[in-house]
């Protein structure tokens, strides 16, 4: 059954707000290139809706009543909120999960060196990329500096139009005879990311390697930070530029971070339409380091949503370990995840009954994995049907899909990991086209009926 195209259905009162929430959407993809500034966003936006940490609630023994909203922000890199409900948590609360890491390049912790005259970083891919498609593009430097003294310096380098930009190297096509022969995975090797930074050495100088030396009194002058500091070092490599609409029509939009921003923003539209004291208590959640499985203490395999919910049924006056985990059976999810949109310069990769078409509304994956279902939540049928009923009611355009061709390969979100605490989840998301590229490609369609379908999910499921 094919779903019809949502844009012909909008008047021109929801074009207005469908454009309102991409330009907004933009504006976060361009100040949030990492996990940290995607979090400093949320952070900075919660607050202005009238969210408190969470942590000022505990210090103070807060109690919390219905209508009550808070925050935490673990290590800086996740991020929950939520808002109490009437309903005592044991009962579940209505939670919309993303991630907010993207696949990208990192610096290593001893990065600098200099070669042919020309200063380098060497680097380390993170999460699944086309090593190839790095290369030759203008590269900006987004992160922190910790040094020893606890003090930090944040980098933002060739996103101003007065900075100057990084890149990778490629080799030149008259001299690529062999290079062409590989394999794509091939092409560029890992090791072979290298970052050019700099090409004028220093003068009047006995340094033998003075092109790093004057790339490294550079960064000691503008940055205040010296080359052993980059062993505490966070920096992250990604593309340089901003968010733009795409097409002549202006129906979508180019940008770096699709995958999860899209529906990390999503989830923060939706959240912040909450008006009234909902039902049952609303959670806001993105969770890092899902491109690479989700581990580490700010991955979702970590503790900190458990803590967090136990901490709110504490401050609620109900808490007990058993309450704790009837909550959490009892709690319903969405991950919201990106879904691969059908591409037909690419038909053969897909099922085209089974495919997300950008434009025709957010997108449920039953299922997720890879081959046979492997790393699959897998929703049951009744939840589906809940789900189902909830977008149709709030008119809210969806549609339901697989991530490709059975066989062909597949991939995974959180939902099975918040599915451990036997709660029910699916996956939903928005289609993206060139996922995992440096440039991705969604429909502003999409992520307005992500909006609509994630806030109807909030207050009625």
């Amino acid at each position: 059954m094919e779903r019809e195209n949502a844009w012909k259905k909008y008047d021109e009162k929801a074009i207005e707000c469908l454009e309102g929430i991409s330009a907004r959407y933009r504006d976060f993809l361009d100040k949030g290139k990492t996990e940290r500034e995607c979090a400093a966003y949320a952070v900075d936006m919660a607050e202005k809706h009238g969210f408190i940490p969470l942590e000022k609630a505990i210090a103070e023994g807060k109690k919390l009543e219905p209508g009550a909203k808070v925050y935490t922000a673990p290590m800086g890199k996740a991020i929950m909120m939520f808002i109490i409900g009437r309903e005592p948590m044991e009962k579940g609360i209505n939670i919309v999960g993303a991630h907010i890491d993207s696949p990208r390049i990192d610096v290593k912790q001893n990065p600098l060196y200099e070669d042919g005259d020309l200063a380098y970083l060497d680097t380390h891919y993170y999460g699944g990329i086309k090593k190839y498609q790095w290369v030759t593009l203008p590269l900006a430097i987004h992160g922190v500096v910790v040094k020893k003294d606890g003090s930090a310096v944040n980098v933002v380098i060739g996103e101003d139009e007065n900075d100057p930009v990084l890149c990778i190297s490629d080799l030149l096509i008259h001299l690529s005879q062999e290079q062409m022969q590989k394999k794509a995975a091939e092409v560029i090797g890992g090791e072979d990311l290298n970052l050019i930074i700099g090409g004028r050495p220093l003068k009047d100088t006995e340094e033998k390697e003075a092109v790093k030396a004057n790339v490294l009194g550079i960064i000691k002058e503008k940055y205040g930070f010296e080359e052993e500091d980059f062993l505490s070092a966070e920096l992250e490599i990604v593309p340089a530029g901003r968010a733009r609409e795409l097409g002549f029509d202006r129906s979508m939009i180019l940008g770096y971070g699709h995958d999860d921003r899209v529906c990390a923003y999503a989830e923060l539209e939706a959240m912040f339409m909450i008006e009234d004291v909902p039902q049952r208590t609303c959670c806001l959640l993105f969770a890092d380091k899902e491109e690479i499985g989700s581990v580490g203490a700010t991955g979702m395999q970590a503790k900190y949503f458990e803590n967090a919910f136990a901490e709110l049924m504490n401050l609620t006056g109900e808490y007990c370990d058993l309450k704790l985990r009837r909550g959490l059976a009892a709690s319903k999810m969405l991950s919201c995840d990106v879904s691969a949109g059908y591409d037909p310069n690419f038909a053969s990769a897909f099922e085209r009954k089974n495919a997300a078409f950008l434009g025709r509304g957010v997108c449920f994956n039953k299922y997720t994995g890879s081959r046979g279902k492997s790393g699959s939540n897998d929703a049951n049928a009744e939840y589906m049907a809940e789900v189902r009923r909830i977008m149709d009611d709030a008119n809210v355009s969806f549609q339901t899909a697989e991530l490709g061709r059975v066989d062909l390969g597949g991939g995974g979100t959180i939902a099975y990991i918040c599915a451990l605490y036997c709660m029910n989840v699916i996956d939903s998301g928005v289609a993206v086209l060139s996922m995992h590229a440096p440039w991705e490609i969604i429909s502003k369609a999409d992520l307005y009926e992500a909006v609509k379908g994630y806030n109807a999910f909030l207050v009625n499921a």
